[in-house]
Protein backbone atom coordinates (compact mmCIF):
# COMPACT_ATOMS: atom_id res chain seq x y z
CA UNK A 1 0.00 0.00 0.00
CA UNK A 2 1.57 3.35 -0.96
CA UNK A 3 0.66 5.28 2.20
CA UNK A 4 2.66 1.95 4.03
CA UNK A 5 6.02 2.34 1.64
CA UNK A 6 5.84 5.80 2.11
CA UNK A 7 6.09 5.65 6.34
CA UNK A 8 8.49 3.17 5.80
CA UNK A 9 11.04 5.29 3.63
CA UNK A 10 10.35 8.32 5.60
CA UNK A 11 11.58 5.88 8.71
CA UNK A 12 14.61 4.51 6.84
CA UNK A 13 15.56 8.14 6.19
CA UNK A 14 15.30 9.11 9.31
CA UNK A 15 12.32 12.13 8.61
CA UNK A 16 9.93 10.41 10.33
CA UNK A 17 10.04 9.15 13.76
CA UNK A 18 8.20 4.67 15.20
CA UNK A 19 6.68 6.68 18.26
CA UNK A 20 5.72 9.90 18.09
CA UNK A 21 2.12 9.34 18.12
CA UNK A 22 0.28 10.91 21.21
CA UNK A 23 -2.09 9.26 23.34
CA UNK A 24 -5.06 11.12 21.25
CA UNK A 25 -3.45 9.91 17.91
CA UNK A 26 -3.85 6.38 19.05
CA UNK A 27 -7.24 7.17 20.73
CA UNK A 28 -8.91 7.91 17.01
CA UNK A 29 -7.34 4.85 15.82
CA UNK A 30 -10.27 3.00 18.05
CA UNK A 31 -13.33 4.85 15.60
CA UNK A 32 -14.36 6.29 19.43
CA UNK A 33 -17.74 7.27 17.65
CA UNK A 34 -18.31 3.82 16.39
CA UNK A 35 -16.98 2.55 19.63
CA UNK A 36 -19.91 4.28 21.39
CA UNK A 37 -22.67 2.56 18.77
CA UNK A 38 -21.08 -0.82 19.79
CA UNK A 39 -20.73 -0.04 23.95
CA UNK A 40 -24.63 1.14 23.46
CA UNK A 41 -25.85 -1.88 21.83
CA UNK A 42 -23.90 -4.50 24.37
CA UNK A 43 -24.80 -2.58 26.98
CA UNK A 44 -28.65 -2.85 25.67
CA UNK A 45 -28.27 -6.78 25.70
CA UNK A 46 -26.56 -7.19 28.98
CA UNK A 47 -29.82 -4.75 30.65
CA UNK A 48 -32.78 -7.03 28.37
CA UNK A 49 -30.70 -10.51 29.17
CA UNK A 50 -32.96 -12.62 31.91
CA UNK A 51 -30.83 -13.18 35.00
CA UNK A 52 -28.16 -11.16 37.19
CA UNK A 53 -24.46 -10.45 36.39
CA UNK A 54 -22.41 -9.06 39.45
CA UNK A 55 -21.88 -5.02 38.17
CA UNK A 56 -18.18 -5.91 37.85
CA UNK A 57 -18.20 -8.49 35.37
CA UNK A 58 -20.62 -5.84 33.48
CA UNK A 59 -18.33 -3.32 34.03
CA UNK A 60 -15.75 -5.50 32.68
CA UNK A 61 -17.41 -6.64 29.96
CA UNK A 62 -18.46 -3.46 28.36
CA UNK A 63 -14.96 -2.40 28.52
CA UNK A 64 -13.85 -5.57 27.01
CA UNK A 65 -16.12 -4.85 24.18
CA UNK A 66 -15.21 -1.17 23.88
CA UNK A 67 -11.38 -2.74 23.20
CA UNK A 68 -12.53 -5.36 21.31
CA UNK A 69 -14.63 -2.42 18.91
CA UNK A 70 -11.62 -0.32 19.21
CA UNK A 71 -9.01 -2.81 18.18
CA UNK A 72 -11.25 -3.40 14.96
CA UNK A 73 -11.15 -0.17 14.17
CA UNK A 74 -6.74 -0.03 14.73
CA UNK A 75 -7.12 -2.86 12.44
CA UNK A 76 -9.30 -1.41 9.77
CA UNK A 77 -7.40 1.80 9.94
CA UNK A 78 -3.92 -0.02 9.34
CA UNK A 79 -5.58 -2.10 6.17
CA UNK A 80 -7.75 0.67 4.37
CA UNK A 81 -4.48 3.80 4.86
CA UNK A 82 -3.93 3.61 1.61
CA UNK A 83 -7.61 4.28 0.43
CA UNK A 84 -7.94 6.75 3.57
CA UNK A 85 -5.63 9.03 2.48
CA UNK A 86 -7.49 9.93 -0.89
CA UNK A 87 -10.79 9.92 0.84
CA UNK A 88 -11.86 13.25 1.94
CA UNK A 89 -13.73 12.22 4.85
CA UNK A 90 -10.63 9.91 6.09
CA UNK A 91 -7.41 11.83 4.93
CA UNK A 92 -6.93 13.70 7.92
CA UNK A 93 -7.00 9.95 10.27
CA UNK A 94 -3.80 9.17 12.26
CA UNK A 95 -2.06 7.16 9.45
CA UNK A 96 -3.00 9.27 6.35
CA UNK A 97 -1.54 12.38 8.22
CA UNK A 98 1.54 10.49 9.37
CA UNK A 99 0.82 10.94 12.86
CA UNK A 100 0.52 7.26 13.31
CA UNK A 101 2.75 4.55 11.53
CA UNK A 102 1.11 1.80 10.15
CA UNK A 103 3.20 -0.72 11.97
CA UNK A 104 2.30 1.21 14.92
CA UNK A 105 -1.58 0.72 14.44
CA UNK A 106 -0.85 -2.92 13.36
CA UNK A 107 0.78 -3.61 16.76
CA UNK A 108 -1.78 -1.75 18.75
CA UNK A 109 -4.84 -3.54 16.95
CA UNK A 110 -3.37 -6.96 17.73
CA UNK A 111 -2.34 -6.30 21.32
CA UNK A 112 -6.03 -4.72 22.07
CA UNK A 113 -7.72 -7.82 20.17
CA UNK A 114 -5.90 -10.22 22.15
CA UNK A 115 -5.99 -8.86 25.42
CA UNK A 116 -10.03 -7.78 25.42
CA UNK A 117 -10.58 -11.64 24.03
CA UNK A 118 -8.56 -12.78 27.02
CA UNK A 119 -9.81 -10.91 29.50
CA UNK A 120 -13.26 -10.95 28.94
CA UNK A 121 -13.00 -15.28 28.54
CA UNK A 122 -10.70 -15.38 31.82
CA UNK A 123 -13.20 -12.98 33.84
CA UNK A 124 -16.79 -13.48 32.06
CA UNK A 125 -17.67 -16.69 30.16
CA UNK A 126 -15.33 -18.30 27.07
CA UNK A 127 -18.60 -17.71 24.78
CA UNK A 128 -18.77 -14.51 24.70
CA UNK A 129 -15.03 -14.42 24.04
CA UNK A 130 -15.42 -16.83 21.37
CA UNK A 131 -18.25 -14.32 19.99
CA UNK A 132 -15.91 -11.23 20.60
CA UNK A 133 -13.32 -13.29 18.63
CA UNK A 134 -15.18 -13.50 15.93
CA UNK A 135 -16.86 -10.03 15.46
CA UNK A 136 -13.02 -8.76 14.87
CA UNK A 137 -11.70 -11.17 12.66
CA UNK A 138 -15.15 -10.70 11.11
CA UNK A 139 -15.06 -6.96 10.52
CA UNK A 140 -10.77 -6.73 10.11
CA UNK A 141 -10.30 -9.84 7.75
CA UNK A 142 -13.59 -10.64 6.28
CA UNK A 143 -15.19 -7.17 5.90
CA UNK A 144 -12.33 -5.18 5.58
CA UNK A 145 -9.79 -7.17 3.80
CA UNK A 146 -11.99 -8.98 1.39
CA UNK A 147 -15.73 -7.69 1.14
CA UNK A 148 -14.93 -4.22 1.05
CA UNK A 149 -13.03 -4.32 -2.27
CA UNK A 150 -14.60 -6.64 -3.49
CA UNK A 151 -18.53 -6.51 -3.45
CA UNK A 152 -21.22 -3.82 -3.68
CA UNK A 153 -23.31 -6.05 -1.14
CA UNK A 154 -19.88 -5.26 1.16
CA UNK A 155 -22.49 -3.37 3.71
CA UNK A 156 -24.96 -6.05 3.92
CA UNK A 157 -21.84 -8.94 4.26
CA UNK A 158 -19.80 -7.17 6.75
CA UNK A 159 -22.49 -5.69 8.51
CA UNK A 160 -22.95 -8.67 10.52
CA UNK A 161 -19.59 -7.25 12.18
CA UNK A 162 -21.46 -4.47 13.80
CA UNK A 163 -24.93 -6.28 14.83
CA UNK A 164 -22.84 -8.79 17.36
CA UNK A 165 -22.05 -6.68 20.16
CA UNK A 166 -26.02 -6.99 21.75
CA UNK A 167 -25.09 -10.84 21.20
CA UNK A 168 -22.19 -10.56 22.89
CA UNK A 169 -23.74 -8.64 25.80
CA UNK A 170 -26.25 -10.64 26.43
CA UNK A 171 -24.22 -14.10 26.21
CA UNK A 172 -21.96 -12.30 29.40
CA UNK A 173 -25.51 -12.46 31.37
CA UNK A 174 -26.73 -15.93 30.15
CA UNK A 175 -24.01 -17.89 28.86
CA UNK A 176 -26.33 -18.53 25.79
CA UNK A 177 -27.27 -16.86 22.31
CA UNK A 178 -31.34 -17.30 22.58
CA UNK A 179 -33.81 -15.92 19.61
CA UNK A 180 -34.01 -12.89 21.56
CA UNK A 181 -30.56 -11.77 21.13
CA UNK A 182 -30.63 -12.62 18.10
CA UNK A 183 -33.69 -10.23 17.17
CA UNK A 184 -31.21 -7.73 18.62
CA UNK A 185 -28.60 -8.29 16.14
CA UNK A 186 -30.80 -8.53 13.12
CA UNK A 187 -32.18 -4.83 13.93
CA UNK A 188 -28.75 -3.90 13.16
CA UNK A 189 -27.97 -5.97 10.32
CA UNK A 190 -31.05 -4.93 8.38
CA UNK A 191 -30.43 -1.45 9.64
CA UNK A 192 -26.87 -0.80 8.37
CA UNK A 193 -27.64 -0.58 4.51
CA UNK A 194 -30.04 1.50 4.65
CA UNK A 195 -27.38 3.94 6.97
CA UNK A 196 -24.35 3.35 4.78
CA UNK A 197 -25.67 3.87 1.50
CA UNK A 198 -27.72 6.94 2.73
CA UNK A 199 -23.83 7.84 3.08
CA UNK A 200 -22.71 6.18 0.15
CA UNK A 201 -25.00 8.64 -2.17
CA UNK A 202 -23.16 12.23 -1.02
CA UNK A 203 -19.58 10.42 -0.74
CA UNK A 204 -19.82 8.99 -4.28
CA UNK A 205 -16.95 10.55 -5.35
CA UNK A 206 -14.66 9.62 -2.82
CA UNK A 207 -15.66 6.07 -3.26
CA UNK A 208 -15.51 6.15 -6.66
CA UNK A 209 -11.87 7.62 -6.36
CA UNK A 210 -10.62 4.77 -4.57
CA UNK A 211 -12.53 2.39 -6.41
CA UNK A 212 -14.20 0.57 -3.57
CA UNK A 213 -17.48 -0.68 -5.18
CA UNK A 214 -20.19 0.85 -2.92
CA UNK A 215 -23.78 -0.03 -4.22
CA UNK A 216 -24.01 3.33 -6.42
CA UNK A 217 -21.20 3.84 -8.04
CA UNK A 218 -21.78 -0.10 -9.40
CA UNK A 219 -25.40 -0.26 -9.61
CA UNK A 220 -25.87 3.77 -9.89
CA UNK A 221 -28.56 5.83 -7.72
CA UNK A 222 -31.52 4.49 -8.82
CA UNK A 223 -31.07 1.10 -7.47
CA UNK A 224 -29.44 2.27 -4.44
CA UNK A 225 -32.20 4.02 -3.81
CA UNK A 226 -35.21 1.15 -3.96
CA UNK A 227 -32.61 -1.12 -1.86
CA UNK A 228 -32.69 1.72 0.96
CA UNK A 229 -36.38 1.41 1.17
CA UNK A 230 -36.67 -2.39 0.94
CA UNK A 231 -33.88 -2.20 3.78
CA UNK A 232 -35.96 0.31 5.52
CA UNK A 233 -38.77 -1.41 5.34
CA UNK A 234 -37.34 -4.79 6.79
CA UNK A 235 -35.72 -2.38 9.60
CA UNK A 236 -38.76 -1.08 10.60
CA UNK A 237 -40.81 -4.65 10.71
CA UNK A 238 -37.86 -5.98 12.16
CA UNK A 239 -37.79 -3.44 15.30
CA UNK A 240 -41.95 -4.43 16.43
CA UNK A 241 -40.44 -8.31 16.68
CA UNK A 242 -39.60 -7.87 20.14
CA UNK A 243 -43.25 -6.74 21.14
CA UNK A 244 -44.67 -9.70 18.64
CA UNK A 245 -41.95 -12.31 20.70
CA UNK A 246 -43.45 -10.99 24.03
CA UNK A 247 -39.73 -9.55 25.39
CA UNK A 248 -41.13 -6.01 25.24
CA UNK A 249 -44.44 -4.29 26.14
CA UNK A 250 -47.06 -2.75 23.49
CA UNK A 251 -45.85 0.95 24.81
CA UNK A 252 -42.57 -0.39 23.12
CA UNK A 253 -44.13 -1.50 19.97
CA UNK A 254 -45.94 1.59 19.50
CA UNK A 255 -42.48 3.71 19.76
CA UNK A 256 -40.69 1.25 17.73
CA UNK A 257 -43.46 1.52 15.02
CA UNK A 258 -43.44 5.10 15.42
CA UNK A 259 -39.43 5.27 14.92
CA UNK A 260 -39.76 2.72 11.75
CA UNK A 261 -42.51 4.94 9.70
CA UNK A 262 -40.35 7.80 10.22
CA UNK A 263 -36.95 5.73 8.90
CA UNK A 264 -39.27 4.38 5.98
CA UNK A 265 -40.68 7.97 5.47
CA UNK A 266 -36.99 9.41 5.06
CA UNK A 267 -35.93 6.37 2.79
CA UNK A 268 -39.02 7.63 0.76
CA UNK A 269 -37.48 10.99 0.41
CA UNK A 270 -34.57 9.32 -0.72
CA UNK A 271 -36.02 7.36 -3.07
CA UNK A 272 -37.74 10.72 -4.58
CA UNK A 273 -34.76 12.72 -4.60
CA UNK A 274 -33.39 13.30 -8.25
CA UNK A 275 -30.45 11.33 -9.41
CA UNK A 276 -28.75 14.59 -10.15
CA UNK A 277 -29.20 16.42 -6.63
CA UNK A 278 -25.84 17.35 -5.98
CA UNK A 279 -26.84 18.57 -2.72
CA UNK A 280 -28.45 15.44 -1.55
CA UNK A 281 -30.04 16.53 1.72
CA UNK A 282 -32.69 14.19 2.15
CA UNK A 283 -29.74 11.34 1.95
CA UNK A 284 -27.88 13.27 4.52
CA UNK A 285 -30.98 13.53 6.36
CA UNK A 286 -31.48 9.91 6.24
CA UNK A 287 -28.44 9.00 7.48
CA UNK A 288 -28.51 11.49 10.34
CA UNK A 289 -32.47 9.75 11.61
CA UNK A 290 -30.50 6.31 11.09
CA UNK A 291 -28.22 7.07 14.24
CA UNK A 292 -30.97 8.62 15.70
CA UNK A 293 -33.20 5.20 14.91
CA UNK A 294 -30.52 2.94 16.10
CA UNK A 295 -30.30 4.73 19.58
CA UNK A 296 -33.71 5.10 20.26
CA UNK A 297 -34.58 2.00 19.22
CA UNK A 298 -32.70 0.09 22.19
CA UNK A 299 -32.88 3.04 24.58
CA UNK A 300 -36.81 2.42 24.40
CA UNK A 301 -36.27 -1.40 24.67
CA UNK A 302 -34.35 -0.93 27.85
CA UNK A 303 -36.63 1.90 29.15
CA UNK A 304 -39.00 -0.70 28.35
CA UNK A 305 -37.53 -3.47 30.17
CA UNK A 306 -36.82 -0.88 33.17
CA UNK A 307 -40.27 -0.15 33.53
CA UNK A 308 -41.28 -3.67 33.54
CA UNK A 309 -38.45 -4.65 36.71
CA UNK A 310 -40.43 -1.33 38.58
CA UNK A 311 -43.77 -2.48 37.88
CA UNK A 312 -43.20 -6.10 38.76
CA UNK A 313 -39.64 -6.76 40.03
CA UNK A 314 -38.70 -9.05 36.85
CA UNK A 315 -35.29 -10.18 36.74
CA UNK A 316 -33.00 -7.85 34.47
CA UNK A 317 -29.54 -8.46 33.45
CA UNK A 318 -28.13 -6.02 36.57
Amino acid sequence: MAVIENHEARAAEGEIGLSKASARDFFELLKPRVMSLVVFTAFAGLVLAPGHINPVLALISILCIAVGAGASGALNMWYDADIDAVMTRTAKRPIPSGRVTPAEALGFGLVLSGFSVTILALAVSWLPAAILAFTIFFYAVVYTMWLKRSTPQNIVIGGAAGAFPPIIGWACVTGTVPMESIVLFLIIFFWTPAHFWALALFKMKDYEAVGVPMLPNVSGIPTTKNQIVIYSVLTAAIGVVPWLMGFASLGYGLVAGLLGALFVYCSIAVWRMPDGDAKMVPAKKMFAYSIFYLFAIFSALMLDRLASVLVSGAGGGF
